[in-house]
């Protein structure tokens, strides 16, 4: 449903993932459960829950918004695309054993392969951090429309990547950033074909406001399993 309204109103991937995350905050059990309400500790991460369909879904609607930045974005995007799809498929073999992403933190880590490369730990880590460089770059636009696009990529990858890349990955990055559309070219993508920029705008920061908050819990859960520090091969 949500794909064919895309598909006929370009440029209304913002509010595909508003809908997308609105109804993951509002559903009981779609989001992560708050400690206070599990009185805290490790029980509180351990009933944590992230639904993994309405998760992937979301991170395939903020892979539009990052293909929108051009060729910059090609190697994230294509590492979003192969994560996304490693996820759906450990999902699509057993639907209802992996239909909460924090069960397979858990289980891989259980297990020992929760670091691995081709785990599902370390797919989730990365697509975690692309939400946070996602949120990041909108961030900066809506608080400075008249930043230059290139400075405001640059900005936001160097707080949310970099750290967590290794040098042949950073220095790609540094290549990839001459190639940065403008900013009104940008912002222009992201717009429906029915709204302007302040309709943008409020849309823009509705999404961040659910967002943030959002992302700040999986980083919770993510420190629980020993997976924030975990850095790119």
């Amino acid at each position: 449903m949500k794909r064919k309204l895309m598909d006929q109103n370009m440029g209304s991937e913002i509010r595909c993932a508003i809908e997308e995350l609105s109804v993951m905050v509002k559903v009981k059990g779609g989001i992560l459960v708050p400690a206070a309400e599990n009185g805290g500790g490790d029980h509180a991460h351990e009933a944590a829950h992230i639904p993994t369909r309405p998760f992937l879904s979301l991170c395939t609607l903020i892979l539009q918004v990052l293909d929108k930045i051009g060729p910059t974005m090609a190697v994230l995007s294509q590492d979003v695309h192969q994560n996304i799809r490693r996820l759906e498929t450990k999902h699509e073999s057993d639907p209802p054993t992996y239909s909460n992403m924090v069960d397979m933190l858990k289980n891989e880590t259980t297990e020992g392969i929760a670091r691995n490369v081709t785990s599902c730990s370390r797919a989730f880590v990365w697509l975690t951090r692309s939400l946070d460089f996602t949120v990041a770059l909108l961030q900066n636009l809506v608080r400075d429309p008249g930043k230059n696009m290139k400075q405001a990529v640059e900005e936001s990858y160097t707080i949310t990547l970099k750290p967590w890349h290794r040098w042949i990955s950073s220095a790609a990055s540094k290549v990839a950033l001459m190639l940065v559309p403008d900013n009104e070219t940008f912002i222009s993508s992201l717009m429906a074909k029915d709204e302007n920029y302040d309709d943008l705008k409020l849309e823009i920061e509705t999404l961040v406001s659910l967002l943030v908050p959002y992302l700040e819990q999986i980083h919770s859960i993510l420190k629980f399993y020993h997976l924030d520090r975990l850095k790119s091969n």
